[in-house]
Parts: C-alpha cells; sequence; structure tokens
C-alpha cells in the first residue's frame, strides 16, 4: 500500500520502466510532451509538419526524458527512437486536422480533467493555486505548462478517437463466435521427443566424425589467439595503503552536517479496507466490516495477522501490513496526519483516505535530529577512502601513462622498476603476471572481459607497450608475449566442437524421423499409445485446455491451436516446438457450454469492441499520415530517418 499512497513521481517511473516493450513506448509516449519544433528546412530535421521541423535533436531529447534512470540496449535505441518520432508526428497531425474539422479542447475540459488526475489540489471547487505546481512536479515530473499541454494533448485524441469510434459495434453473432472460440476446450494425447535426450547416445566413429569434419572443415576455422605480460596497478591494494584520518573523517561531518539531518518518521503497519468504486451503500458495509475489525485489534488481537488475513493492500498483507519507516510527504495528507499524531505502540481509529479505511498501528517513531558522529563514521569513511583511492589511481596511472610514453617498447620488468623510481607507492600497488592465449571473444585470463582491453591486446605490435587501461580492478598495461595466427583448424584442435555438433545435428535428425514414424504410425489406423511405444516414447495426456490454456511441460495452448479444429481421434502432423519435436492425438473435445454465455457476454463484447476500435483508430492514424503526406504537409528525411534509426 505505501507504493500506493507515496505521492511522489512513481507515475511517470512505472510507465517509463515500460518502455522497455517497443510496442508499449507508443502508448506512454505522451507523458513528456516535446519542443514545438522549429521552422525550415534544417539539415538535422528528420520530418518536416506545415513547416515545422522535427529534428533529431527534438526526438533524441524527448527519448532521453522518457528514459531518465532506465537502460536502453544499443540495439534497441533506435526502435524507441523510431517510435517516439511517430507519435511527434502524429500529435502535430492530430493538431491540423482538428483545426480543419473544428475540434478543440476547451479550458474548461482542461480544468475538468486536472481535477479528476489531481483531486488533491481542490477543496471543493476552490483551486489550491499554491500547492498547484508542486503536486504536479510531484506526481508527473513536468512543469505546470508541459503538464497542461499533456492533459490538452490527451483531450484531444480522446475526442478523435470517439470520432472515429463511436459508430462501430459488435454483432450478437461475433459475440457467440468468439465465446466458443474461448470456451471451447480439447484433451490431447502426446509425444514429446527432445532432441537433447538422443544427443548423448551419439556416439559417432572416428570415420564418421573425420566425414563429417571434411564436409563442414569451413565452420571451424581457429581464430587468432594472443597472449600478455601485464602490469596491473591494483586498486585493493591502493585501499589497503590509503589511510583517512579520524581528524579528517571529523571535519568532513562537522562541514556536512546538513547531509545528517534526519526527518521526522514513523514505523507503522495498517490495514486497508478499499472503497475506490464501491457504491455508498457499499462503502457503508465495508466501514462495518472495518469497524468489527478495528475493535479485535484494540482488544488485543494480533494486527499483523489481521492484516493477512483481511487487508486489500497486496503490497503489505503477507507482511503483516507493515509499511516500513515513512516521513512526512510520503503518503496521503489523512494517513499522514493520523500515523505522526499516534504514540508509539498505539493503534488508530478508522481513517479514511482516498484509498478507502485504514487502521493504522505506530510500531515506533523517531522524532527530527542530526545524526551523531559515530552513527554516520563508516558511510563517510567509505566515501572519502573511494574518493582518496579515485583520486590516487589517477594520479597514479598518469605515472604509469608517463612511463610508458618514454618507452613503448621496454619490457613489464623494466616498466615496474622504471614506475618505482617515479613513485615507490605505484611499485608496491602493482602486481606482474600474464595472461593464457585468448581469442578476441574470450576473457583475457583473469584480467577480464572489458572491451578496452581486448582492443589493446589485439592491437599491440611484439615487443610494444600498451598505454594504461581502466579496468574494474585497477590499471592495467600490456606487453604482448606471444601471436598465434588465424588458421583452418584440424580435427585435433576443435574435435570437442566437432562432436558436439555432430550430436546436436544427428540428434535433431533423429528427433524428427521418430516423429514423422510416430505420425505415419498413428494416421494409418495403429493405435496412438501403441505406435509411441514400439518407438521408446511416452504418452503424456493433458488436461482439458481452452485457447488461452497452457499443458505442463509443453507450452501455451497457441503451439497446438490446430487440434481445436481437428476432429477427436485424428492425429497431428510432428510440430517443432522450441527445438523439440511433437506429435499429439486429439483424446476429446469439450464444447462451449451455452449457460456461460451471459456471464462473459459483457467482457466478450467490450474486448472484441475494443480491438475493433484500436483497428479503426489505427487504420485513421495511417489514412491521416498518408494524406498528409500527399496535401504536401508532411514530409520525412530518409537520409536522416535512417541516421536516427541506425545510431540513437
Amino acid at each position: 500500500m505505501l507504493k500506493t499512497l507515496q505521492q511522489r513521481k512513481r507515475s511517470v517511473q512505472i510507465v517509463l520502466g515500460v518502455i522497455l516493450g517497443a510496442i508499449c513506448i507508443a502508448m506512454v509516449i505522451t507523458l513528456v510532451p516535446g519542443p514545438v519544433g522549429t521552422l525550415g528546412n534544417s539539415p538535422d530535421a528528420v520530418a518536416t509538419v506545415a513547416g515545422n521541423d522535427i529534428t533529431v535533436t527534438d526526438v533524441t531529447q524527448k527519448l532521453s526524458r522518457l528514459t531518465q534512470g532506465q537502460s536502453i540496449p544499443a540495439m534497441l535505441r533506435g526502435i524507441y527512437a523510431q517510435q517516439v518520432l511517430n507519435q511527434m508526428i502524429f500529435e502535430r497531425l492530430l493538431v491540423i486536422e482538428a483545426k480543419q474539422l473544428g475540434l478543440q479542447v476547451t479550458p474548461q475540459e482542461v480544468t475538468d480533467r486536472i481535477k479528476q488526475l489531481l483531486p488533491t489540489v481542490f477543496s471543493g471547487d476552490t483551486w489550491m493555486k499554491d500547492r498547484y505546481a508542486a503536486e504536479v512536479q510531484m506526481r508527473t515530473g513536468m512543469s505546470v505548462p508541459e503538464f497542461e499541454d499533456w492533459v490538452q494533448q490527451n483531450l484531444l485524441e480522446e475526442k478523435f478517437q470517439l470520432l472515429v469510434t463511436s459508430g462501430i459495434i459488435v454483432s450478437p453473432e461475433e459475440i457467440q463466435q468468439e465465446f466458443r472460440r474461448r470456451n471451447e476446450k480439447v484433451k490431447l494425447d502426446y509425444v514429446m521427443i527432445k532432441p537433447t535426450d538422443l544427443a548423448t547416445s551419439i556416439n559417432p566413429s572416428d570415420a564418421e566424425l573425420a566425414a563429417y569434419f571434411e564436409k563442414n572443415a569451413s565452420r571451424y576455422p581457429v581464430p587468432e589467439k594472443r597472449a600478455a605480460l601485464y602490469a596491473l596497478l591494483d586498486l585493493a591494494q591502493l585501499r589497503q595503503k590509503a589511510n583517512i584520518s579520524d581528524a579528517e573523517l571529523r571535519a568532513f561531518y562537522d562541514q556536512h552536517l546538513d547531509r545528517y539531518e534526519a526527518q521526522d518518521r514513523v514505523h507503522a503497519e495498517h490495514i486497508l479496507f478499499k472503497t475506490i468504486g464501491k457504491t455508498d451503500a457499499e462503502v457503508a458495509e465495508i466501514r462495518k466490516n472495518a469497524e468489527a475489525i478495528l475493535k479485535k485489534a484494540k482488544h488485543g488481537e494480533n494486527i499483523e495477522e489481521l492484516a493477512k488475513k483481511n487487508s486489500q493492500d497486496d503490497a503489505t498483507k503477507e507482511k503483516g501490513g507493515d509499511l516500513g519507516w515513512i516521513v512526512r510527504l510520503q503518503t496521503v495528507p489523512e494517513f499522514e496526519k493520523a500515523a505522526f499524531g499516534l504514540p508509539k505502540g498505539s493503534i488508530s481509529d478508522l481513517v479514511k483516505t482516498e484509498y478507502g479505511f485504514h487502521i493504522i498501528k505506530v510500531l515506533d517513531k523517531e522524532a527530527a535530529h542530526t545524526k551523531s558522529f559515530e552513527e554516520v563514521r563508516g558511510t563517510i569513511l567509505a566515501s572519502l577512502l573511494g574518493e582518496k583511492v579515485e583520486t590516487l589511481a589517477n594520479k597514479l596511472s598518469d605515472e604509469m601513462a608517463g612511463v610508458v610514453r618514454r618507452s613503448s617498447s621496454q619490457s613489464i620488468d623494466q616498466f615496474a622498476k622504471a614506475l618505482e623510481s617515479v613513485d615507490p607507492l605505484a611499485r608496491q600497488c602493482l602486481v606482474v603476471g600474464e595472461t593464457p592465449l585468448a581469442s578476441v571473444a574470450e576473457p583475457i585470463g583473469d584480467l577480464g572481459n572489458a572491451k578496452e582491453l581486448g582492443d589493446a591486446l589485439f592491437s599491440l605490435h611484439q615487443g610494444e607497450m600498451s598505454l594504461p587501461i581502466r579496468l574494474d580492478r585497477g590499471y592495467v598495461v600490456l606487453s604482448i608475449k606471444q601471436i598465434k595466427l588465424s588458421h583452418s583448424g584440424k580435427l585435433a584442435e576443435v574435435r570437442e566442437k566437432v562432436l558436439s555438433d555432430f550430436r546436436r545435428d544427428k540428434s535433431l535428425e533423429l528427433a524428427r524421423a521418430r516423429a514423422d514414424e510416430l505420425a505415419r504410425g498413428a494416421k494409418t489406423g495403429e493405435d496412438f499409445a501403441k505406435a509411441a511405444k514400439s518407438l521408446g516414447l511416452e504418452v503424456k495426456t493433458s488436461e482439458l485446455i481452452a485457447r488461452a490454456g497452457s499443458i505442463s511441460g509443453l507450452g501455451s495452448a497457441r503451439e497446438v491451436v490446430s487440434s481445436f479444429s481437428m476432429p477427436v481421434g485424428q492425429t497431428s502432423a510432428p510440430v517443432s516446438i522450441e527445438g523439440n519435436w511433437v506429435v499429439y492425438r486429439v483424446a476429446a473435445r469439450e464444447e462451449a457450454n451455452p449457460a456461460d454465455l451471459a456471464s462473459q457476454q459483457g467482457q466478450i463484447e467490450q474486448s472484441l469492441l475494443q480491438g475493433k476500435r484500436t483497428t479503426a483508430y489505427e487504420a485513421f492514424r495511417a489514412d491521416l499520415e498518408d494524406r498528409m503526406k500527399r496535401e504536401g504537409k508532411l514530409s520525412i528525411n530518409a537520409q536522416v530517418l535512417k541516421r536516427l534509426s541506425t545510431s540513437s
């Protein structure tokens, strides 16, 4: 419940987390309104809408705001940038179309929507202006102009959605058909043949393996491998030698007292009885039940157990309602007032908030205070020690680079001696060693697999020394010890790889052959179980499953969707499912029960209606873009778009 109560930037943060799905990004893209654009034809323009450019910078800035604090794989950034661009274009096209159609969003509509989104900034019909900006920033992370632009844009899009989809209906026949499709069930006898189970039984002769290798020799080149001598400035050893005095710790504490001011806070647990969306009669019944539970809590029953049984806060229910420590402005006002007003160990009366009724127990309280030096000594020590080690490491790495620049052809031992003459501390923290032979795709011994490390190793010439390279362990310089050039592999060199590939290929062939044999045997009248047994295969039987169901060990019913159109007793052709081969027989069928239609009709109708509306709106969107292109109001710079899609 705490994450429901908190009035921070959670709504935006949660939506931004969804950005790791390319489809979902299109749904949330308007959360951060973009710049209006520039006039003219900028060389950086990826699109121009009615004379206004959308530049690569516009798109990347909006993407950066959307993904703040989120990590996006480089290979996906182009996809997300394209989604951002598409939405920015669509928003601007809607504005043009709205003007042509006379569609408007009135100030009153914006105000009414803000009342729905931020009810706490209104007291009745009175707008609390002094609280508005703070609430907008806290709940959405936007400025007031950005927020109001976003509200207006969403209202405009809703008007277009209504305009485009208002005439769409779902017929009774469509509902009946979808009802039958969702509710008919099948039971399957099935056999899964896993190539991995067969691989270990495949033991080729030397002649077979040699023949396989000769046929596929091009698949087994041996890449160039290199080994290096290295000198590593070890940060762990440097940390042991770096000292922070108590005087330094105390001085830092005295200079930064403001960092160690603890707020008022309470450790609370609660029981929530939700009233959101309930009628007055239902709320009255919920209050009655809550008062009965409160009476039990007041008379000594364990509130943690009561919470586990009765609370409707899924986030804390299993923890006995424990919210942990909360500070002021972290919860809604009514909850905060009650929690901070209770003595330690006491239980509140019913507390009504916008979420429902709460029973609150305060487990502990702490008044605002400045943490003592001893409380924070360890934190300060870790921070100062980290800064000191980083500063020393940067200084010593510069000295290492200086030694290399004076002579890049010296040996590692000569380098270590030269470094000692420059700075004894650097030599004391220097670890000298050598790496095993490794290809460019392999870790460089115990130094790891940092890209910069591999780049350096495979770009150095014999006898040449690298400049310092930053690793997690410290700074390292490399010198080539051995180079083994790439060459066509001999069977003896790559035997394990060849054997693994031979077994994989043969096991795939064998699995498919057995699946084919089983399917043929069952289709010619032989009993399915008997045919499977003759091949040493095990038959399993599923429960009755619907199209939305799944089969344990096999996967989603979508993998065997053809079974829903097959007659009972028919055997399927072999089906590949996640690398395994499956043959199944329809053992039984259960048609949809007409008596269940009434309870599902509303949900099915809404689902079909939403699907039709989505399809219609996407068609409108595509048609709008095509029409604006034909009218010369929308143009895309293909070259800039390609650059955006590949380099974002």
